[in-house]
């Protein structure tokens, strides 16, 4: 299965035979709207805070995925999962309601493609049979824990990012109808120096730009093998950077391929300065949008590169820089309709 020095391959090639996605109310008001299995009226979700809705925005999200598959959740082997809250309590206490044994994941923004690759080895290994991997985040959660309660009304400046009100899960099965995991490439750490926190986009780009260039050099493939990259949450600030430095590296790639997943949700009239963030944002636009362009047929294959900043309120405090990982799962369409 090991591909080069940090990619797998997965010849059994893994499905996921279904996805379940939700949202919030900003969310609703967004160019992918439609593509959500359920948004929810209320930011509270009718809870007392905002911690409490995010969990019960993952919980929606994997009763769905389970409902879809007609699968039920004692045949699950494992739930692999993440978020951004402190030591991911939001999806422990999800676990504590599926009951399905649980792995713990944190890579911030980059755990949505850390869990499926991961869900994919288990798969392709014979080490399960059925995996449920997603995640979950609320805005004013994220907001409290990483930068100011958004009843403190803190003006950001343009290159900050709003995070996603949503959640992503999806169910990998050994055989079955739906897309085909193919390939995988773990990130590694990368920081070039960056510490202003309200500038993730830019920090996350080298660590996105490291992995695609590592993913297509294990498997000694052009960028022309997938109909497009998705990158989880750069915005226009981080996208504009992995151009360029892909550039720089002397990778040839057309802007046109690369789709950041942070640029594809909101509307041009939502006030989210430089696009969405967040653990769903990736999550919920590859599990629903991207898939169903697979789906349909109008797209054959993705790579899909989620980035993720891995500091902490601490580590600003401390003036350190921000460590950032991106980890690449490649998708494609699969011959069983």
């Amino acid at each position: 299965m090991l591909a080069g020095k940090n990619s797998w391959v997965f010849p059994n090639r893994p499905v996921i035979i279904a996805t379940g996605i939700v949202g919030g109310p900003f969310e609703a008001r967004g160019k992918l709207a439609s593509y959500f299995d359920k948004l929810n009226d209320d930011i509270w979700l009718e809870e007392n805070s905002f911690e409490k809705a995010q969990r019960k925005l993952f919980e929606q999200a994997c009763e769905i995925t389970l409902n879809k598959s007609g699968i039920n959740k004692e045949q699950v082997n494992y739930f692999i999962a993440g978020d951004l809250i402190n030591q991911i309590t939001p999806t422990t206490f999800t676990a504590r309601t599926l009951e399905i044994p649980y792995f713990g994941l944190f890579s911030a923004c980059a755990t949505s493609m850390e869990g499926l690759a991961l869900a994919a080895y288990f798969v392709n290994s014979g080490g399960a049979e059925y995996v449920l991997t997603g995640t979950a985040s609320h805005n004013a959660a994220t907001e409290r824990q990483f930068r100011y309660p958004t009843e403190y009304g803190g003006q950001k400046p343009p290159t900050a990012q709003w995070t996603v009100t949503g959640a992503g899960c999806a169910l990998v099965a050994k055989q079955g109808k739906g897309p085909v995991i193919t390939r995988a490439t773990i990130g590694k750490v990368v920081d070039l120096g960056l510490s202003d926190p309200f500038n993730m986009g830019g920090a996350m780009a080298p660590a996105a730009v490291d992995t695609i260039i590592r993913h297509f050099t294990d498997f000694n493939l052009s960028p022309n093998e997938y109909d497009l990259i998705i990158t989880g949450d750069l915005g226009k600030i981080g996208l504009a950077a992995t151009y360029d430095l892909l550039r720089e590296k002397g990778f040839q790639i057309g802007e046109e391929q690369i789709v950041d997943c942070g640029l594809s949700i909101y509307g041009d009239d939502q006030k989210v300065q430089a696009g969405a963030s967040g653990t769903a944002s990736s999550a919920v636009a590859t599990y629903g949008y991207f898939l169903e362009k697979l789906k349909s047929g109008e797209l054959n294959s993705l790579l899909v590169v989620a980035t993720g900043s891995l500091h902490s309120p601490l580590s600003v405090q401390q003036n350190e820089t921000i460590p950032c990982i991106a980890h690449a799962v490649a998708i494609e369409r699969s011959s069983i309709t």
